[in-house]
């Protein structure tokens, strides 16, 4: 089994256009620009899966995020990669994902190019015990408190930011006063 440093993950330009392939560990060591998915799981009552991150993650340990998703692996395409990432992150198999919005995101660790995605889920949802600390389906007041209360990563802020100028729904709903 590879090691997740050595997985070859995309590497793109400012621009998002592919420049080629290489290890994890050098797109972190060099912080090099490369291609990520966040899938947003919604239940039928309309709450958010928040996950919050085992305390081995290369970035981010410990911190709540408010999708699921990674690293785009070199080859694969977008909707390849958050499919596999939702399923290896909660279980959950769709093939109904929906496409919202693609974004240019960087902070001190990362660069990248994110493409949003959601589902709706019904059922069960199993976290990875490697990724995974904890999962809850999370209703506006109890995402209100935790936002207030708990870390979350960088760039799920960045992303509700995103989701509340760009309104998408039904999310932007979930992150309003």
């Amino acid at each position: 089994m590879t090691s997740p440093k050595d997985e070859l993950v995309w590497i793109v330009d400012e621009k998002n256009r592919p420049l080629g392939g290489t290890t994890r560990a050098i797109m972190r060591a060099k912080r090099l620009i490369h291609r990520s998915t966040y899938v947003m799981v919604t239940d039928p009552k309309g709450r958010l899966l928040l996950q919050k991150r085992t305390l081995s993650k290369d970035v981010y340990p410990g911190l709540w995020e408010i999708a699921a998703g990674g690293v785009v692996a070199y080859g694969e395409g977008y909707r390849e990669s958050a499919m596999r990432e939702l399923e290896e992150e909660t279980g959950i198999k769709t093939p109904n994902l929906k496409r919202h919005l693609d974004f240019y995101y960087e902070d001190d660790v990362n660069r990248l190019w994110g493409r949003l995605f959601s589902c709706t889920h019904k059922g069960d949802i199993h976290p990875q015990e490697e990724e995974v600390q904890e999962a809850i389906f999370a209703d506006k007041e109890i995402l209100a408190r935790l936002i207030n209360t708990e870390r979350f990563t960088p760039d799920s802020y960045f992303l509700m930011k995103v989701i509340k100028e760009e309104a998408v729904t039904p999310f932007d709903r979930l992150f309003s006063p």
